[in-house]
């Protein structure tokens, strides 16, 4: 009988176990088992949208207040479209509102910060954010370094 106790707690450890596991690959990933939030979606466009995906979050003020749910090139501008999903509850942003493309933590994962301008007039589903400030290129950044310590040799 205790063979059978002992069995059975091991298996119930390792079903907690494989539980704990899966809760969080969910929350690394940034799935969520049940989000029926209702949401607004609004629109960006971006000169560079390095190292942004499908899903990052969406903060203004550190809080997180959506996520993204699309990118794609724009055919017409060459720019890219990044469409975000905003909760509900957070229905006061004014349309000169910015939405800046930013990295958290040392892996570099990237996600929109907004910045709340000072219009009246607020953003509604399917409206677009004018003023966008594109990822920052870290590459782009050491050339534009080297390149300048190159011409101040000479």
């Amino acid at each position: 009988m205790k063979t059978r106790t002992l069995e059975i707690s091991v298996g119930l450890f390792l079903l907690a176990g494989l539980l704990a596991l899966l809760l969080l690959a969910l929350r690394v990933s940034g799935l969520t088992v049940a989000s029926t939030q209702d949401t607004y979606r609004v629109y960006a466009y971006f000169d560079n949208i390095s190292g942004l995906s499908v899903r990052a979050k969406v903060t203004m003020a550190g809080v997180t207040i959506g996520k993204v749910v699309g990118i794609d090139l724009d055919r017409d501008s060459y720019m890219g479209r990044v469409a975000m999903d905003i909760r509900g509850d957070v229905n006061n942003l004014p349309t000169d509102s910015t939405a800046s493309i930013l990295t958290a933590g040392l892996l570099g994962e990237k996600y929109i910060g907004i910045s709340v301008g000072g219009d009246e007039e607020l953003l509604a589903e399917g409206d677009t954010i004018r003023d966008t400030q594109s990822a920052l290129v870290l590459e782009e950044l050491i050339g534009k370094f080297l390149l300048n310590s190159v011409n101040k040799d000479e």
